[in-house]
């Protein structure tokens, strides 16, 4: 839910005036809000102090190819310049770069260059999709390239190699206070540079991953696979045309936790981790990778940082050197995508008035817009600082919210809007972006058949057709360890105003889960909106009538009252984030409705369900158990079920935004108000809904006297399984002062199934 102050909101109107005033350029076209280049040939650097690269009419092609020296035997040179520099850009190595020799200097600094050399746009993105029933980790890797700065002569080659025998060793030390940081090499970052500066405080992760295993080379020992691109997609721009290339991965798990190393045509070498066969994983959950309209980013910039993006995925990255994750879990709004709206090509669509929007026509420069604009945005968003860092090294698991539609709420707007030519071309070109970028799918090429054997990934459940977007809803049930499993429920794709989900999406979503090996004890359902959350109804009423003063004055354009409308329909700009709640009076049947079968299954299952949420910039955590009831005895006592043996007993974990800025301190303090109040609407079916009050103190250690039950700071969330208690602990990472990229934890316990099957 986006709910800023009132400065980021006026912030926001400026902004908006300024792209509504349309712009040309000298060939006639119009001018992108966003557009990027390649980056620059073979250093995977940017130029000094710059996102943006300088853009250049043509990208220029690199080095004539060569024979890539990946197919032979011999060890692998250089591979990783981080650390070293490290250590001489300090000085801690008692020898200065400056009186090295200019050879010396160049040897230090260079970092590995691909060869057939290659033109990166984005990329390596890592996707996990789950383990089978023999041990094998099935995952992928995925690169964008500029086709007029790259050589195919052959297709690009993934090389990934691991040590079946290698056992993890203990992270290093982790020490100061993180005054500043500079990010290491990355192959598709601006921001990377071959040196980290004197500054820098985080261990250097290559160092962490591999360890005395670093510099080993190819020994009899290791495990190499070479993996040819898959061509999935060719994006075609004003810029040239731009190739996805995919490399489907599989590792046979074993005894040790093992860590993978990859380079692509011979390029900078990356890493990540796998368990051992009989090991349940550690993840990490975020959700709201982006700024509200209006924020500014600079406001959540510590000291040292780059970006205001940066600093929790730094803390993320610092938690993953001490213990590595072995998946990273996006629970939406993995990017924010509302920026479209500043797309020259589309101003006159967002200037016209309501009644005229809903017939207005799909020109063809639109469709290129929106186009460019998804590749554009994905590219700058996916390689860019921290986060670019942790998609390369912790394979992703995404699933799909409203802000990477673009439009926030979508699914959620009346049904003549929804259906209108530019409305609905917008949904459908953005969920085909988000399955390519963030799920590595592209519909056309890889079917639309879900049985077994037919899909590369084979933890996709396909459901309905969705009535905006186009496509089915894709949603996903990934192995997470021998006792934990995801399902990842996609809540968009089918979404209109009266539904979630499709009775047939759940159903095949329930009959996967009926299938999962009864040693199973949780099942994590992420669902990108929470379902035990504070109810407000009577804002919810407010904004729906038609008798609200300050929404009269937003319709009839008065400036200061404009924020209290979309840009749609001029209906209320809070309604449709209301609306998408699953507490919201149009979808408060199916809510309950899923929770009862959610219930059924456990109990049938023996299975322990968890809910984990993100969207509204908060943190907290909702309870569903069954309801105490008296004994009707002399005592009047009341019955209370232990969570282990209640199989209602769901939390459900809300982390967001690890990004994103807090809703105003006034909001925070009214849903922690109505956290406390009692909800009835399943009394009937035995259930009883709480929010746990578990923020009893700051992250600096003072006692809250209030808000125990919401905390409105930045956060994200570890999450691993007791191998003792075999509790699933979630541990809510929350910003500790805003933009110092340090968390503190408050952890969460999800006990595991006590009962007998169908009991």
């Amino acid at each position: 839910m986006d709910t800023v102050g009132w400065h980021a909101q006026r912030r926001a109107r400026k902004e908006a005036h300024h792209f509504s005033e349309i712009q040309r350029g000298p060939d006639g076209r119009y001018l992108p809000v966003e557009e990027i280049d390649p980056l620059p040939d073979g250093s995977g650097r940017a130029q000094a102090g710059s996102f943006g690269i300088p853009r250049s009419s043509s990208p220029t092609p690199g080095a004539p190819p060569v024979p890539p020296e990946y197919f032979t035997d011999k060890p692998v040179q250089n591979v990783s310049a981080s650390h070293s520099i490290e250590k001489l850009a300090s000085g801690s190595s008692g020898v200065s770069l400056a009186h090295m020799h200019a050879v010396e200097r160049s040897r230090a600094q260079r970092l590995p260059r691909m060869e057939p050399h290659l033109q990166l746009m984005v990329g390596p993105l890592l996707r996990y999709d789950t383990v089978d029933e023999n041990g094998l980790w099935r995952g992928a890797a995925l690169i964008i390239t500029a086709d007029s700065g790259s050589f195919y002569e052959p297709f690009p080659v993934l090389t990934y190699q691991w040590d079946p025998e290698e056992i993890a060793r203990p992270s290093p030390s982790m020490q100061g206070s993180y005054p500043g940081y500079d990010l290491g090499p990355h192959p598709a970052d601006p921001h990377a540079t071959a040196m980290a500066g004197p500054s820098a405080q985080l261990p250097d992760i290559n160092e962490a991953y591999f360890g005395d295993y670093k510099g080993k080379g190819n020994t009899r020992d290791d495990q190499t696979q070479h993996v040819t691109g898959q061509e999935i997609y060719v994006y075609s721009g004003n810029g040239g045309t731009f190739t996805f290339w995919r490399f489907p991965i599989q590792i046979q798990l074993g005894l040790n936790e093992i860590c993978i190393k990859y380079r692509i045509n011979g390029g900078m070498q990356l890493a990540f981790f796998v368990p051992a066969r009989h090991q349940n994983m550690r993840w990490a959950a975020h959700s709201c990778n982006g700024f509200s309209a209006g924020v500014n980013p600079d406001d959540f910039r510590g000291p040292g940082f780059k970006s205001g993006y940066d600093p929790m995925w730094i803390d993320l990255l610092r938690k993953h050197v001490e213990r590595p994750f072995h998946v990273l879990v996006g629970g939406g709004d993995q990017l924010y995508c509302d920026s479209l709206t500043r797309e020259p090509e589309i101003q006159e669509w967002i200037l016209a008035k309501p009644s005229m929007k809903k017939n207005f026509p799909l020109t063809g420069e639109i469709v290129s817009c929106v186009d460019r604009f998804f590749f554009n945005h994905y590219c700058s968003s996916f390689r860019m600082g921290a986060f670019a860092r942790a998609n390369s090294s912790i394979p992703m698991l995404n699933m799909c919210d409203d802000h990477g539609k673009p439009i926030d709420g979508f699914g959620s707007y009346p049904e003549e809007l929804q259906h209108s030519p530019v409305f609905k071309h917008i949904g459908v070109r953005g969920y085909f972006f988000y399955l390519l970028f963030q799920c590595f799918i592209n519909p056309l090429h890889d079917n639309l058949d879900d049985r077994a054997g037919k899909h590369m990934f084979k933890s996709l459940i396909l459901g309905a057709q969705g009535p905006y977007v186009g496509l089915p809803s894709h949603s996903f049930l990934s192995y997470l360890g021998p006792d934990v499993h995801i399902l990842m429920l996609d809540c968009r794709a089918e979404r209109k105003r009266s539904q979630v989900c499709s009775e047939f999406e759940y159903q095949k979503a329930f009959e996967r889960i009926r299938y999962l090996p009864s040693d199973v004890k949780h099942l994590v359902v992420q669902l990108g909106i929470p379902i035990a959350y504070p109810r407000m109804v009577f804002l919810e009423a407010a904004l729906d009538s038609k008798l609200n003063p300050l929404i009269a004055l937003g319709r009839s354009g008065t400036a200061a009252f404009s924020s209290f409308v979309n840009k749609f329909n001029a209906d209320p700009e809070l309604l449709d984030d209301l609306n998408d709640h699953w507490t919201a009076k149009c979808h408060k049947k199916e809510r309950n409705w899923f929770i009862q079968q959610m219930q059924g299954i456990a109990r049938m299952k023996s299975l322990r369900i968890s809910f984990l949420s993100g969207d509204v910039h908060c943190a907290a955590v909702g309870v569903l158990k069954t309801l105490v009831r008296s004994n009707g005895g002399k005592n009047n006592r009341t019955i209370d079920v232990p969570p282990e043996t209640d199989y209602r007993y769901m939390i459900n974990v809300v982390t967001s935004a690890i990004v994103n800025t807090p809703p105003p301190n006034g909001v925070i303090a009214m849903v922690s108000t109505l956290a406390t109040k009692t909800h009835r609407t399943l009394h009937h079916a035995e259930t009883d809904e709480a929010m746990l009050p578990i923020f009893t103190k700051e992250p600096n250690g003072n006692y809250r006297l209030q808000n125990k039950y919401i905390m409105g700071r930045r956060n994200w969330c570890a999450v691993s399984c007791d191998p003792e208690t075999q509790e699933l602990e979630f541990d809510i990472r929350v910003e500790m002062e805003k933009g110092v990229g340090v968390s503190f934890g408050y952890p969460v316990r999800s006990p595991p199934p006590k009962w007998f099957p169908g009991t």
